[in-house]
């Protein structure tokens, strides 16, 4: 296999690897990008923090793996194995253990101030 090829399918790796993790990141931050019920829950800073690092993460994971195993085996097939593996284990690690904060739905403190904004007192 050429080089031109390894770096390529390498590349290839890692873009596989950053929309797979994309994909399964995103039913986990949907509750925040949308707000949950009536939207007053939202949390942007998914987008904004988790986005980019999760996107660096399925990609640099593979990407590292398919380098390591190339260096040292020369097999593009068990490199793209072990990549596959390493994505799928970041994958279960990700959405096992991470979750994105969720404010409670139904709380006094929201009650409270919309009954102040609502007061004729005010």
């Amino acid at each position: 296999m050429k080089e031109e090829i390894k770096g390529l399918a390498g590349c290839l790796v890692a873009g596989l690897g950053a929309a797979t993790t994309l994909m399964a990141w995103a039913p986990l931050a949907r509750v925040n990008i949308e707000g949950g019920f009536t939207g007053i829950h939202r949390d942007l800073s998914v987008l904004y923090v988790d986005l980019p690092l999760i996107t660096a993460g399925g990609a640099l994971v593979p990407l590292t793996f398919w380098i390591l195993t190339m260096r040292r085996f020369r097999r593009p097939w068990l490199a793209a194995l072990v990549a596959a593996a390493a994505t799928a284990l970041g994958i279960w690690g990700l959405t096992s253990s991470w979750v994105p904060y969720q404010a409670p739905e139904f709380g006094y403190e929201r009650a409270l101030q919309g009954l102040m904004v609502d007061s004729p007192l005010t």
